[in-house]
């Protein structure tokens, strides 16, 4: 197993900014696609960003021009800069990291979630 930490939850107000993190324990992986996804109470968890090992991005139109995905794979670490957050932003938000190097650990390992409130 390949534990995940996250960390840059908290709250803020509306328009203002949060940055999270995921970084996976550990050294000689090889990740292939990554991503972040929020989940509200009453909901399933959706995709938020993903990005591909070759920095391909995609976004939900929701999150669009204000959110912004990246990776460090010298740190097996993944980011969220979230700016001029609203409140329908709150919730869960949770990391995914698709392992594929050393072959005995491949597969999608998730974070543990941060929450994110965005008061109005």
């Amino acid at each position: 197993q390949v534990p995940l930490l996250e960390s840059g939850g908290g709250l803020v107000q509306a328009g203002g900014s949060l940055r999270l993190s995921c970084a996976a324990s550990g050294s000689m992986f090889s990740f292939n696609d990554m991503g972040w996804y929020r989940q509200v109470p009453g909901k399933q968890r959706e995709p938020v960003a993903t990005i591909t090992s070759g920095g391909t991005t995609e976004y939900a139109d929701s999150v669009k021009g204000r959110f912004t995905i990246s990776r460090d794979n010298a740190k097996n670490t993944m980011y969220l800069q979230m700016n001029s957050l609203k409140a329908e932003d709150t919730g869960i938000y949770y990391c995914r990291l698709n392992l594929v190097f050393p072959r005995s650990l491949r597969g999608d390992y998730w974070g543990q979630g941060t929450q994110v409130t965005v008061s109005s």
